[in-house]
C-alpha cells in the first residue's frame, strides 16, 4: 500500500511546515512501514540551521520517524476513529546520529513495531540517505483521545 501527501494529511494532523512525510512507500500491518521526505533548501528551518552549511536538525529526522510511526499505527488498526484520536510522541531512546541529512536528500524512513500494548507502542526508527543509515532510534508513543 502507497500514501501520496494527501492520504498522509487524513491520518496525520500535522500541515505545512510541520508535515515531515512526503509519501509511503509500503506498509507492512502489524510489522513495518517504509516512507520518505524529499529535504528542500526551501525549508524554514534551513534559515538557521545553519545558514552558510545547511544540516537538517536531528530533531527533524526524529520527529519524521515519529510521524511514520503514527502512521503506522492508525494503518495498523483500520477500525480506529482517526478523526477523534491523535499520536504522541512519549519518549525515545538510543536515538544516534551517522551522517549528516543535506538539502536535496531523499530520507527515508524504515519503522517497525517492536511492542504494542493497547495504545502504548514501540518502534524501532531507522533513517537512510542513498541506502546509508543517516540515524536511528527506538521511538515511544501513544494513542490518545484529542
Amino acid at each position: 500500500m502507497t500514501l501520496d501527501v494527501t492520504q498522509i494529511q487524513e491520518i496525520l494532523p500535522h500541515r505545512y511546515p510541520f508535515l515531515l512525510i512526503d509519501r509511503v512507500l509500503e506498509i507492512k500491518s502489524g510489522e513495518f512501514i517504509d516512507a520518505y521526505k524529499n529535504v528542500s533548501i526551501a525549508e524554514p528551518v534551513f534559515q538557521g540551521h545553519f545558514p552558510d552549511h545547511p544540516i537538517y536538525p536531528g530533531v527533524m529526522i526524529l520527529e519524521g520517524m515519529a510521524q511514520v510511526g503514527g502512521i503506522l499505527a492508525f494503518k495498523n488498526d483500520e477500525s480506529m476513529d482517526i478523526e477523534n484520536k491523535v499520536f504522541y510522541f512519549t519518549g525515545i531512546d538510543r536515538a544516534k546520529f551517522k551522517r549528516p541529512v543535506r538539502p536535496g536528500d531523499r530520507l527515508e524512513y524504515v519503522v517497525t513495531i517492536k511492542k504494542n500494548r493497547g495504545a502504548m507502542w514501540v518502534f524501532d526508527g531507522k533513517a537512510f540517505v542513498d541506502k546509508e543509515l543517516a540515524s536511528e532510534a527506538e521511538l515511544k508513543a501513544m494513542v490518545v483521545d484529542k
